[in-house]
């Protein structure tokens, strides 16, 4: 016969089990890869998400997908799949090899968002740093804060044994900064009439020469997932606009803008032009909806809307008066139901139990931007 159990031991090991679960938890998941019915796991991503494999079998949204099934916590394979791509130095619009700002510096940004814990980092303007999403995890994981900028992220970044290079330019990126600085006069104090306007007209020519990618002028890779349990994460990494005013920070490493999570609802990121995201909280936004019982086609088409509405100055304005620019959601709500939206048709990348795949988005306005 067992011993008669002691009501203050019984007691005593109840709070000790409720600590317990009140503890934070690393991000890496020990929980075994068990599938049921609920939630649909799920990656989304801009269309280079599943264009770049860095010399291996997998793009981003594919190796994501592929470590969520194994039971991985859910931001680190989104991490460990914008790595790629970060990595990748054929793709110039971040990490290594990303088309540096006006001085010829690669300075990136990067955020992250981990839905069940509510915790988020960020990184902005970091200089020699090959994977800025995996110093904003970092960021999220070791400190107090949200957002370190500069020489500053740089310093905690070597403080957290990240390599530091000298220079993360390539052959490729350094020889299409020096194409731009033969074309512009790189005076970026323009006068408010013209603000601006010789440096997007050299960016948009060597688009139209077939020089930059249209979807590289902004550059960004953003990542989101639903894990098997329905944990909602995202990322977001850049090396922002082409050409940039040194330490411009655009809408990648701002949480609400270039990125928002949030576990009950879902998640948004965007790519495209920074400031008009930045303006009207735009990725925050359609998180917002999405709570409030939207289909996130729908969410993403009201962001829209708004960005349109909100564009007035005439030199971002179109021979239609439409935004001569794009801007692209993608978007995941809890449930794992996707959609990938922009102002102009343009592409995304998924990856679900039907494989990865590049699909069009549905476009808000017909035509392209520079019609």
């Amino acid at each position: 016969m067992s011993a008669p159990l002691d009501r203050r031991a019984f007691l005593a090991a109840g709070a000790t089990a409720g600590l317990a679960a009140t503890l934070p938890t690393k991000t890496e998941s020990s929980a075994p890869a068990v599938k049921r019915s609920g939630p649909k796991p799920v990656v989304i991503s801009s269309a280079n998400g599943h264009l770049f494999k860095n010399g291996g079998e997998l793009t981003c949204v594919a190796q994501a997908f592929k470590l969520i099934e194994e039971g991985k916590d859910v931001l680190d394979a989104l991490v460990a799949g914008v790595n790629i791509v970060e990595l990748d130095p054929l793709d110039d619009s971040v990490g290594f090899g990303g088309l540096p700002n006006a001085e010829g510096i690669v300075q990136l940004d990067a955020s992250c968002m981990h839905g069940p814990t509510k915790r988020a980092g960020g990184v902005a303007c970091l200089e020699g740093v090959r994977t800025p999403s995996l110093v904003a995890r970092t960021v999220m994981l070791q400190t107090d804060h949200h957002l370190l900028v500069g020489k500053d992220a740089q310093a905690f970044a070597k403080q957290m044994s990240f390599k530091i290079e000298e220079d993360l330019n390539t052959e490729h990126s350094r020889k299409l900064w020096l194409e731009w600085k033969r074309r512009s006069d790189t005076q970026h104090w323009l006068d408010p009439e013209a603000r601006a306007a010789l440096a997007h007209e050299v960016r948009m020519a060597m688009v139209r020469e077939g020089k930059i990618s249209p979807e590289h002028v902004y550059g960004t890779i953003n990542c989101n997932g639903v894990g098997l349990k329905g944990e909602v994460c995202g990322t977001t990494t850049t090396s922002g606009l082409a050409w940039k005013i040194p330490g411009r920070v655009g809408d990648s490493p701002i949480l609400g803008a270039g990125l928002y999570v949030d576990q009950d609802a879902g998640a948004a990121g965007s790519t495209g032009r920074g400031e008009a995201n930045l303006y009207g909280c735009s990725s925050f936004l359609v998180v917002e909806l999405l709570r409030r019982g939207m289909k996130p086609k729908d969410a993403g088409m009201e962001a829209l809307r708004r960005i349109q509405q909100r564009t007035v100055e005439k030199r971002l304005l179109n021979g239609r008066g439409l935004p001569n620019f794009n801007v692209n959601f993608y978007i995941v709500n809890a449930q794992g139901d996707t959609a990938g939206v922009s102002l102009y048709e343009s592409r995304y990348a998924l990856c679900d139990s039907h494989g990865p795949r590049i699909s069009p988005t549905e476009p808000l306005l017909p035509g392209k931007p520079q019609d």
